[in-house]
């Protein structure tokens, strides 16, 4: 788990059903990007990276800096 000023932000775990790696965005439901994944979850949203190919980072760090974006908008 990754924290951004004490709040949990990001991590990256292994999914169980696709055996893919996976960024997990906490409050990836407020965010609006194609490639991530609600699945059954409430708040989160994730985002598969297929480890036979490059790792997406340009796509990565726009997901990071939109996210980044709303924990500065709310400050509580």
């Amino acid at each position: 788990m990754f924290c951004y000023k004490g709040k949990m932000f990001c991590y990256l775990w292994i999914h169980k059903k696709y055996k893919q790696p996976y960024l997990g965005i906490v409050e990836g439901k407020k965010i609006d990007h194609p490639d991530l994944i609600q699945e059954k979850r409430a708040r989160m949203k994730i985002l598969l990276i297929d480890p036979t190919k490059d790792i997406p980072l340009k796509k990565i760090n726009s997901i990071l800096k939109e996210v980044l974006g709303y924990y500065k908008l709310t400050k509580s």
